[in-house]
């Protein structure tokens, strides 16, 4: 990509999603709606919302829902409303099931949702043999991106070499990485062995020592051995990369046993630090996105969240939200469903309002969305509410930087599209 096209500054860009009003105004085309057939344009949404993953996938529904709310008030998309049809995923055979039956029966018009990266993959080939188009809104591994890239998907999600780089950043500031041994604690599906394989890359080539890692089952509740292990093997820094409940369950029993060892991940999400809680959560972690950002589109969608649901968002709820918006807006501006010119738009010179100081956008050679990614870590303050025992660091990467430097580069993560 040239440089022009990685400013988020450049003239040829168009900001096309508001967050507001603005934006709202801009879905509804009353005068097209008399070339379509006036039925919904129905949206096909899986996530898990059981199992060690159903924490998030309840807030990827909040987020969906609100979105799809939002554009029928605004009067719907060329005229027509959005009808969002949801089921719990559960894993990768059933999530490929429902997946083919939204697509044959239900007659969706798009894809959207997931987190586990296993599911997202699964859900991807049934797409791709429909040539449906698939926002995937959870899934992290960089395969999805790579070797197992399709012209049909997008990633609202930041892929594992994003999270990586984004903490890494943080470690290399705090002089945690040259020199420093590392022990690791992995989850054991398709995005922890993901995971890992990045965070090993990043230990390698910024000179930090190995020390072991150790595979967890995702259903996993007790940690002792592994705490245990820790205290006899005595690393420089333990590692998490562990996913869902796994991670606020070892956060807060590593606090339990008192482990006086640096601790840091390379994966975190808002439930899992709400529900370490004030005295569980500890270390420092990558996010993509949390409530205490202050852009004003994000403040906004904070508001409107809270009124509409009672409670503060969670980072998956604004990926998937984002993800239906952004669907509605690619819809409105190229006047048509149709899957090949809506992946044109999408594939194209064109940027979004992320919810962020900077705009996002798709890359066009692994539809990877880049956008500003944030750390977070306990507060000092023995005072912060229930909510904000914790605090977001500024964008990552830095305002002078391009976002491109998070994100893998075409020849570490060769995607060809068939």
């Amino acid at each position: 990509m040239t440089d022009e096209k990685n400013s988020a500054s450049s003239p040829r860009r168009r900001l096309l999603l508001q967050g507001s009003a603005a934006f709202a105004a801009g879905l509804a085309v009353p005068g097209f709606a008399r070339a379509q057939d006036g039925g919904p344009i129905r949206i096909g949404h899986l996530t898990p919302r059981t199992g060690f993953l159903g924490p998030m996938g309840e807030y990827a529904v909040l987020g969906a829902t609100m979105a799809v709310e939002e554009v029928n008030a605004a009067g719907g998309v060329l005229g027509r409303k959005f009808e969002l049809l949801t089921e719990d995923s559960v894993n990768p055979q059933t999530a490929s099931t429902k997946a083919q039956r939204m697509v044959e029966r239900d007659k969706v018009d798009a894809l959207v949702g997931e987190i586990s990266s296993a599911s997202g993959l699964a859900i991807a080939q049934v797409a791709a043999r429909a040539k449906t188009l698939f926002l995937q809104t959870g899934c992290n591994s960089d395969e999805l991106r790579g070797k197992n890239c399709s012209r049909y998907m997008f990633h609202l999600e930041a892929c594992n070499t994003m999270y990586v780089r984004t903490i890494g950043q943080a470690l290399l500031r705090d002089g945690m990485v040259k020199g420093k041994r590392w022990m690791a604690f992995t989850a054991d599906y398709a995005f922890g062995h993901d995971l890992f394989k990045q965070t090993k890359k990043f230990m390698d080539e910024n000179g930090a020592v190995f020390v072991s890692n150790d595979m967890l089952p995702t259903d996993a509740t007790e940690f002792s051995a592994s705490l245990l292990k820790i205290r006899q093997q005595k690393p420089d820094l333990v590692m998490s990369n562990l996913a869902g409940n796994q991670t606020t369950n070892f956060t807060k029993q590593y606090n339990e046993f008192n482990i006086d060892i640096p601790f840091a991940g390379a994966d975190m999400n808002m439930t899992s630090i709400w529900g370490a809680g004030k005295n569980g959560f500890s270390g420092v972690w990558p996010i993509i996105w949390t409530h205490q950002v202050q852009a004003p589109s994000a403040k906004e969608f904070v508001a409107r969240f809270q009124k509409r649901w009672k409670k503060l968002p969670e980072n998956q709820a604004v990926n998937d939200y984002l993800a239906i918006k952004i669907l509605a807006e690619a819809m409105a501006r190229t006047k048509s469903v149709e899957v090949d010119k809506i992946i044109a738009f999408l594939e194209g010179d064109n940027s979004f309002d992320v919810l962020r100081g900077r705009p996002g956008y798709f890359r066009p050679w692994d539809h990877q969305m880049v956008y500003e990614m944030y750390t977070v870590q306990p507060s000092e303050d023995k005072n912060a509410g229930k909510d904000d025992f914790m605090v977001t660091s500024k964008p990552v990467p830095a305002a002078d930087q391009s976002l491109e430097v998070l994100a893998p580069t075409q020849e570490e993560n060769m995607c060809k599209f068939a």
